[in-house]
């Protein structure tokens, strides 16, 4: 359904007295993946290796540099505003902050009828039955239509985002840290809603998330990203029992273990995240991998299928590790 291929987005780093543009921060950094019909892909990694940049690409609220964006065979990338006006539908996204992606000065029915006055769907009565049946779909009453934003819980306006995002029956949603901002007790309920919606409507999801607990809980797929790139990629299973990248085995090992006096077998990786603006050379994550090697220092490893793993395992490593 989706496909991205060597898809890139670099910032330009303004300097000097004529404000040019010397140096370019590497959000994204030649990204290829696919997403499948009914498919959620997991996208982990740390704060500022990419993932919201390259979520904000997919549905074009970033001009991408370079690459392609394949919406069921159509280039996405190249195409201005009223070319792309009939694909939006389709592409939606549900933002991390319910409390700044939601106008405080627009009632709760004006914001959820937006849609579909923007794509010219349905008169006024039929706009305001369409609202409280999506009021009703992410189960909030009626009459939160006639309120403002303020006026809900932080779980609450999270559930008015996603009835936005799937106002116009779109394919794709694009879900960018949907709970991190929720109360854990909050979080399993939202969770439990965007399943619930895509068994009903045939919704296909890319998860970001930071959280890995959270993301092998709703993934098929998981996809990890390292400054601007993807790294490893493989099956939910796949990647927490037999992760293959240094960086991964050190995400997983961070996970909480519900056991406290059990053994975590943590990975304390030693650095700072490298700064995209000058990454380094070769493998991205050389300058903190305890198994780099010289090698690794000059040459980029390639997104290349993980020897003596299940179909679909890649991984971005020269070595089996």
């Amino acid at each position: 359904m989706l496909e991205l291929r060597d898809l890139t987005m670099h910032f330009p780093v303004r300097e000097g007295v004529f404000n040019r543009a010397a140096r370019f921060c590497k959000a994204v950094d030649g990204v290829t993946l696919n997403l499948h019909a009914g498919e959620t892909l997991g996208l982990v990694g740390e704060s500022g290796c990419g993932k919201s940049t390259l979520g904000k690409c997919v549905v074009r609220l970033n001009q991408p540099t370079a690459g392609e964006i394949l919406f069921e065979g159509t280039d996405l990338a190249p195409l201005k505003r009223a070319a792309l006006k009939p694909y939006r539908r389709h592409l939606q996204m549900v933002f991390q902050d319910p409390v700044e992606s939601l106008n405080a000065r627009h009632t709760i029915g004006e914001i959820l009828a937006e849609p579909f006055i923007i794509h010219g769907i349905g008169d006024r009565a039929a706009r305001a039955a369409s609202v409280a049946g999506l009021l009703d779909r992410v189960g909030l009453p009626a009459t939160a239509a006639d309120r403002y934003p303020f006026e809900f819980s932080g779980g609450q306006r999270q559930r008015i985002g996603l009835a936005r995002a799937i106002a116009l029956n779109p394919r794709v949603l694009v879900c960018d840290e949907p709970v991190s901002a929720l109360d854990v007790s909050i979080q399993s309920q939202v969770l439990n809603l965007f399943l619930e919606l895509q068994r009903e409507m045939g919704l296909s999801y890319i998860f970001i998330a930071h959280n890995l607990a959270v993301v092998k809980h709703v993934s098929d797929r998981i996809a990890i990203m390292y400054l601007g790139r993807v790294v490893e990629l493989a099956p939910a299973d796949e990647i927490y029992h037999s992760a293959r990248h240094p960086y991964t085995r050190a995400l997983i090992s961070a996970i909480p273990q519900p056991e406290p006096r059990r053994k975590s077998g943590r990975i304390v990786m030693t650095g700072d995240v490298p700064s995209p603006i000058d990454p380094p050379s070769g493998c991205p994550f050389h300058p903190r991998c305890p198994h780099a090697t010289d090698r690794c220092k000059v040459e980029a490893p390639a997104l290349r299928p993980a020897p003596n793993a299940p179909a679909g395992h890649t991984v971005s490593c020269h070595y089996d590790l």
